[in-house]
């Protein structure tokens, strides 16, 4: 598996990754289910493109997750919902430590167990809890990674 910026050519892979992996996560956010991958699509050229440096990781010539940043902020991390759990997203996560070595930021839903336990594995400790932009409104979860937090 290699991490490589994303080109033009990779946004509808990746947009369909992040739909598909939405929709298994988000089960308990009602927008999300009826979120189609044609909105999708407008949604990450119009708000996510143009605020975010995005990576993705590909193996076998194939788009298996995704890194978009913003600073020192991650605005999106999501793997293939049928590669979840293969480490990917542990590589994602380092590539990201590496980019900002300083620290992180990010928020998670406060619903979503396993976004949440994942960041807590390497480090990430809640700060704030709140709720989420529309049209979510949602409660949410602010982590913060600092270099000095445990990361295995």
């Amino acid at each position: 598996m290699r991490i490589r910026l994303m080109t033009d050519d990779d946004v509808d892979a990746v947009v369909r990754l992040w739909h598909a992996s939405g929709r298994q996560a988000y089960t308990f956010i009602d927008l999300w289910q009826s979120f189609t991958l044609e909105k999708a699509g407008e949604v990450f050229r119009a708000h996510i493109i143009p605020v975010c440096e995005i990576w993705v990781a590909e193996r076998d010539a194939q788009i298996v997750g995704y890194l978009a940043m913003h600073g020192s902020y991650i605005d999106r991390l999501y793997v293939s919902p049928d590669l979840q759990h293969t480490g990917i997203g542990t590589a994602l996560l380092r590539y990201a430590m590496q980019r900002s070595p300083t620290g992180l930021e990010l928020h998670t839903h406060q619903k979503n167990a396993p976004a949440r336990a994942f960041y807590e594995k390497y480090g990430f400790l809640a700060v704030r809890y709140g709720l989420s932009p529309p049209p979510e409104n949602e409660p949410d979860v602010e982590y913060h990674w600092r270099p000095h937090h445990i990361a295995p």
